[in-house]
């Protein structure tokens, strides 16, 4: 019986992050907490490629791009989608997740899914450096984790 993990050691890995500009509030903090969580584990600053995208829908787009230039170790997605009074919410929150997970299943590389879908601005508050920590930073520390265990495998 073989247990696979991967480390938490980001040394020489090169990470793209695609980030939405819109509710920039929240998902600025969540870049910073990537940033940090990567630099932190070891990716060299110089190693971390930023991409901004109007919103999470275009994300998927981005991400797509991304992986066919074949020169990242993995892609990080971060943006905040926070219900309002009409389904918009539904529809933005339901086709990014469905495009990153769709582009994750074929990668050859881990794609994290860091896009917060919350009730409110104050549980993305929350997620986003308040009490429930910062998903940006827990998804670098799932980045470095997922390369690492890929090359184990």
């Amino acid at each position: 019986m073989g247990i696979y993990e991967g480390k938490l050691d980001g040394s020489g890995l090169k990470i793209a992050v695609v980030i939405s500009r819109f509710n920039g509030f929240i998902t600025e903090k969540l870049l910073q907490g990537a940033q940090d969580g990567l630099v932190r584990h070891g990716v060299p600053e110089a190693n971390i490629d930023i991409y901004r995208c109007p919103g999470a829908f275009e994300i998927p787009a981005v991400v797509r791009k991304i992986l066919e230039k074949k020169k990242h170790d993995a892609v990080i997605c971060l943006g905040a989608v926070i219900r309002g009074e009409t389904p918009h919410f539904d529809y933005v929150a339901g086709e990014s997740s469905k495009g990153v997970g769709q582009l994750s299943i074929s990668s050859p590389v881990p794609i994290i899914y860091g896009i917060l879908t919350t009730d409110s601005v104050e549980q993305a508050v929350d997620r986003a450096g308040g009490k429930s920590g910062n998903k940006g930073y827990d998804s670098a520390v799932a980045a470095i984790e997922m390369v690492n265990l890929f090359k184990t495998i």
